[in-house]
């Protein structure tokens, strides 16, 4: 019988998340998941088949928990689920701003087949959830070309808070957005 484990998967995946999302898959090596969790490569690898396996892990364990699949799916559906599904980007998650997932996509090319797969499906149930949200609110509006619309203005919002904007400055541009968003009729 082998002893313990001295970690949590979890808690791994959550230091793992801050790496990758700080450093990109590419730029991220083993010895930089080793200092940021504090499990040495043997531990990790007790856990994970690889670095690959454990980017996969942290973005799995990211986009079961970042809350906009709740949040675009709490009744009554309409444009406050959308307005918060926005806001979502300025708070911190592990200490970050903006969103995993789409700092991920700055290594596209890079990641893994199965990262882009998992990105990929995330944001088609993101697009089908704002759908019913538009349709709540605009029965006979163009839901799909405004739900794309939607996920590109988050996409970018994720990336400038790379640039650590001022909060009250994206509640502006978010607040803008939701204006023009609602005189689309």
């Amino acid at each position: 019988m082998g002893r313990p484990k001295g970690f949590s998967r979890e808690d791994v995946l959550l230091k793992s998340i801050s790496v990758f999302w700080e450093k990109g898959f590419a730029e991220t090596t083993v010895q930089d998941l080793e200092r940021a969790t504090g499990v040495n490569k043997s531990g990790l690898y007790s856990e994970f088949a690889n670095k690959e396996d454990i980017f996969l892990a942290s973005l799995e364990h990211y986009l079961q928990t970042r809350g906009g699949e709740e949040i675009l799916s709490a009744q009554p559906l309409g444009w406050d689920n959308i307005r918060r599904y926005l806001e979502i980007g300025q708070t911190c998650y592990t200490g970050k701003k903006g969103c995993f997932s789409v700092n991920s996509m700055r290594d596209v090319a890079m990641l893994p087949a199965e990262g882009q797969q998992m990105i990929s499906r995330k944001n088609l149930t993101l697009k089908r959830l704002l759908v019913r949200n538009i349709k709540a609110e605009l029965p006979s509006a163009h839901a799909d070309v405004l739900a794309e619309t939607i996920l590109t203005f988050f996409s970018g919002l994720c990336i400038e808070q790379n640039l650590h904007p001022n909060n009250a400055i994206v509640s502006r541009k978010v607040a803008g957005f939701m204006r023009f968003l609602t005189q689309s009729k």
